[in-house]
């Protein structure tokens, strides 16, 4: 698949397969991921791989509790907070790999990580596996018992959690607006 296939084709997957991502092919990935531009050349990035099941479930327990205790748009909508309380919702859909993308604490860590993560998604797409970065693992993932449940240090930032699968079935082409352009000469 080229790229311009890549970008078109890539979109949020939430239905797997109970297939494991080989561990060479998320090596491979990591490698696309690696190639993303960083200020100042920093390449501050670290890739915290989960494949442990209870670990998964465990951090999908806990990210729940912590947005329902947190944050006010869970608790605003009346949507999330019935998926947030439901135990059988999996923030992870089951996904077979978690990839948490994470930097030291540093003014354009988070812009650093999204790029990574960008080229990472579109790797993935490339060899017929579907990703999603999951923002209901953000805000637990970075407490203190978060950051240990990755084994991270306490001045490690994780930015971008993203599962890693083999889709159940294709995702289906979303529409996209128009793109907002002011030409200024």
């Amino acid at each position: 698949m080229d790229l311009k296939e890549a970008i078109y084709r890539r979109r949020a997957v939430r239905e797997f397969t109970s297939q494991p991502v080989d561990e060479q092919v998320l090596r491979q990935l990591i490698d696309a991921a690696i190639q993303a531009p960083s200020a100042v050349n920093q390449q501050p990035w670290l890739f915290t791989i989960v494949q442990d099941k209870a670990l998964l479930a465990r951090i999908s327990r806990e990210a729940k509790a912590h947005m329902l205790r947190t944050s006010a748009a869970a608790l605003a909508s009346h949507h999330f907070q019935s998926i947030l309380e439901n135990p059988d919702f999996d923030i992870f859909y089951h996904a077979p790999a978690l990839v948490v993308i994470s930097a030291p604490e540093g003014p354009w860590v988070v812009e650093d990580c999204a790029l990574a993560a960008e080229n990472l998604m579109l790797a993935a797409c490339a060899v017929g596996l579907g990703t999603c970065w999951i923002g209901f693992a953000q805000a637990w993932l970075g407490t203190s018992e978060g950051k240990s449940s990755l084994k991270l240090s306490g001045m490690t930032v994780p930015v971008a959690p993203i599962i890693v699968g083999h889709p159940k079935t294709a995702a289906a082409p979303v529409p996209r607006k128009a793109a907002k352009v002011d030409w200024i000469s």
